[in-house]
């Protein structure tokens, strides 16, 4: 049914293989951390793609990987389709990691000053400015914090629960090839835009350019429209579109094609 070539076999089953092997340590050591975490290292640019968190997440990347990994692999050949594999991968991580840290920084300074002086109103904004997907779990710890502004029991929580934003924001590690998975469509949606694809559920064929699109598009709406507990790292998929839309780019103001 699939005819798969060398790299995209490859990434297959390096993406596998590790997958089995995968460790709570293997994700803590090698998932992407934040830049000015005492757990970041350099390699983790690179490491961070090879390792998923959970089946569905390795399926829906892989499955990507051997839809239409191959089709480019034809077109470009092995060595330049897994260069640009390699390249969306890690750029995705590093642009991911710039604006993260532009984001923790920020809020890290928000923490601490509100944690120099707690009242309600400043809790109640730090929540919604920073992380407003759990603001309804939280409602009614800020409407009794708001009811008893001079409690010590509720200043010190709300401390607590702002220490754990930031950590939760900061200190969780990046995994999963989504960033490369995401050039690979960019770049079918480039070469081939008028070609119909049809999905699973979806009655209709559909474009590759707006398939595409319409995941970038949902992309950003999830960015800024988070739900409790996504922890999806939707800039990493942007970046790993604009990275790829760079190279493509480039080349075609060099080789006349984006071949």
């Amino acid at each position: 049914m699939f005819n798969l070539t060398p790299a995209a076999k490859n990434i297959l089953i390096i993406n596998g293989v590790i997958f089995i092997l995968t460790s709570g340590y293997i994700i803590e050591e090698f998932g992407l951390r934040y830049i000015l975490s005492q757990d970041f290292k350099p390699y983790q640019f690179l490491t961070y793609m090879w390792i998923h968190a959970g089946f569905a997440h390795i399926f829906s990347n892989m499955f990507a990987v051997l839809v239409f990994a191959p089709i480019l692999e034809k077109v470009w050949g092995s060595r330049k389709f897994f260069i640009y594999y390699l390249v969306t991968g890690v750029g995705a991580g590093i642009l991911y990691s710039g604006v993260n840290f532009v984001e923790n920084f920020s809020l890290e300074n928000k923490v601490l000053r509100y944690t120099s002086q707690p009242s309600p109103d400043a809790f109640r904004k730090l929540v919604l400015d920073e992380s407003k997907e759990y603001y309804n779990q939280l409602y009614d710890f800020i409407n009794s914090y708001s009811e008893n502004p001079n409690s010590s029991q509720y200043k010190d929580e709300s401390i607590s629960i702002a220490r754990s934003i930031l950590e939760s924001k900061s200190n969780i590690p990046m995994v999963g090839a989504s960033g490369a998975v995401f050039g690979i469509l960019l770049a079918f949606a480039m070469l081939f835009p008028n070609m119909e694809l049809y999905m699973l559920f979806f009655p209709f064929p559909i474009k590759a350019k707006y398939l595409v699109l319409g995941y970038g598009l949902y992309e950003i709406w999830s960015e800024f429209n988070r739900m409790p507990g996504d922890n999806v790292a939707h800039l990493a998929h942007l970046g790993g579109m604009l990275i790829g839309y760079i190279m493509l780019r480039y080349w075609k103001n060099k080789y006349g094609t984006y071949y």
